[in-house]
C-alpha cells in the first residue's frame, strides 16, 4: 500500500475529486486550507488579486515570506493503483505554471478498518 499526499491549488480540488472518483478511487481525505510556498516568491493570481484591491490577496502579500493558500489531498491505495492515481492527479492539476503543486508517496505498513477490523488491502475496498 502507498499513501499519496498531494498539495494542489484550491481551485483544482473539485476537479481532482471528480477525476479520482472517475478513475475508480472514491476514498480520499482533503485537508482544509493550508498555507505554503515553493521556490517562487508568490503566485501571480495573488498579485493580480492584490492589484485589484481584494483584501484577502492584500493580506497574503503583507509579510515575508509570502505564503499561498493550497489544499492537501491524501489517498491510500493498493500498490497496483499508485501509478494510476498519480497520473490522474498530475493530469488534473498540471497547468505548466509555477505552483501546480507537489506529490509525495510513502509506503503504508498496515491499514485497518475500525468498523469491521478488516486489515490490509481489504480495508481499502
Amino acid at each position: 500500500m502507498k499513501e499519496i499526499i498531494s498539495v494542489i491549488r484550491i481551485n483544482k480540488v473539485n476537479e481532482t475529486k471528480k477525476a479520482l472518483i472517475d478513475a475508480g478511487i472514491p476514498a480520499f481525505t482533503a485537508t482544509g486550507r493550508v498555507m505554503g510556498r515553493g521556490k517562487g516568491q508568490v503566485h501571480f493570481d495573488i498579485l493580480k488579486g492584490a492589484e485589484a484591491g481584494h483584501p484577502e490577496a492584500i493580506a497574503q502579500l503583507g509579510g515575508a515570506p509570502r505564503l499561498v493558500a493550497k489544499r492537501i489531498v491524501t489517498i491510500v491505495v493498493p500498490d497496483e493503483l499508485c501509478s494510476m492515481a498519480i497520473e490522474t492527479i498530475i493530469k488534473t492539476n498540471q497547468t505548466g505554471n509555477p505552483g501546480d503543486g507537489k506529490i509525495f508517496v510513502t509506503p503504508i505498513v498496515e491499514t485497518i478498518r475500525v468498523r469491521t477490523g478488516e486489515a490490509g488491502d481489504e480495508a481499502l475496498n
